[in-house]
C-alpha cells in the first residue's frame, strides 16, 4: 500500500506524477485515480485539479513519461549507428519485451487507448517518434522487400506484444528454444530477423 508522501511546495505536479506512476506499478491502471493520487501525495483530492483536468488528463501525462522512457530504452539497447539494420530491429524488439515484461502495469497504460486523450498532442509526438524510428530501421534494410516498411513494421510490433501479453496472461511461461538454446523471447525475435533475410 502506498504511503502518502509529504508534499514539498512548489513541486506538486511532479509529485502527482511521482505518486501516480507508483500507483501505477503496484496496482495497474485503473488503480490510478485523482483521489488515490492525493491521497499518496498528502494533498487533498481537490488539488491536482490545478494541473491534471481529470483523470484521463493525468493518465496521458503518465503514458508521455511512460513512451519517452521506452523510448530512450530503446535507443540505449540499439547497436551502433554503423550495424546491419536488422541487429537494429531485432535490439529495438528485444527492448520492447523485455520493458513490457519488467514493467507490465506500465506496459498496459500505454497501449489503453480507452484511458487517455488520444489527440494529446505530447502524446502523440511521444509515440510517433518510437515508430518512426523502427520504420527508419526497417527503410535502411537492403534489397527490395517484398512489403512495405509498415507491414512489416506492424508484423514485428503484434509479434512482440503479444508474446509480452500472452506471457502476463500466463500462456507462455519463460523458456529456451529447444534448437538454439536461446531464451524463446530472443528466438522468437530473431527468428523474425531472419524472415527479413528471404
Amino acid at each position: 500500500m502506498t504511503k502518502a508522501t509529504p508534499f514539498h511546495h512548489g513541486n506538486l505536479r511532479k509529485a502527482l506524477l511521482d505518486a501516480s506512476r507508483t500507483l501505477l506499478d503496484e496496482n495497474g491502471p485503473d488503480g490510478v485515480t485523482i483521489r488515490a493520487v492525493a491521497r499518496a501525495t498528502g494533498v487533498s483530492h481537490a488539488a491536482p485539479v490545478n494541473h491534471f483536468r481529470d483523470r484521463r488528463a493525468l493518465l496521458t501525462s503518465i503514458s508521455v513519461q511512460l513512451f519517452d522512457e521506452l523510448h530512450q530504452e530503446v535507443e540505449q539497447r540499439a547497436p551502433t549507428s554503423n550495424s546491419d539494420p536488422a541487429d537494429m530491429i531485432a535490439a529495438f524488439a528485444e527492448a520492447l519485451i523485455d520493458y513490457g515484461l519488467r514493467y507490465p502495469n506500465r506496459y498496459q497504460l500505454l497501449w489503453r487507448r480507452d484511458l487517455v486523450d488520444n489527440d494529446d498532442q505530447n502524446l502523440t509526438a511521444s509515440m510517433d517518434i518510437i515508430y518512426a524510428r523502427l520504420i527508419e530501421r526497417i527503410e535502411a534494410l537492403p534489397g527490395s522487400k517484398p512489403f512495405d516498411q509498415h507491414t512489416i513494421a506492424i508484423a514485428l510490433w503484434s509479434l512482440v506484444h503479444g508474446y509480452v501479453s500472452l506471457r502476463y496472461d500466463g500462456n507462455f511461461e519463460q523458456k529456451t528454444d529447444n534448437v538454439s538454446g536461446k531464451l524463446r523471447k530472443v528466438a522468437i525475435v530473431d527468428l523474425f530477423k531472419k524472415a527479413l533475410a528471404v
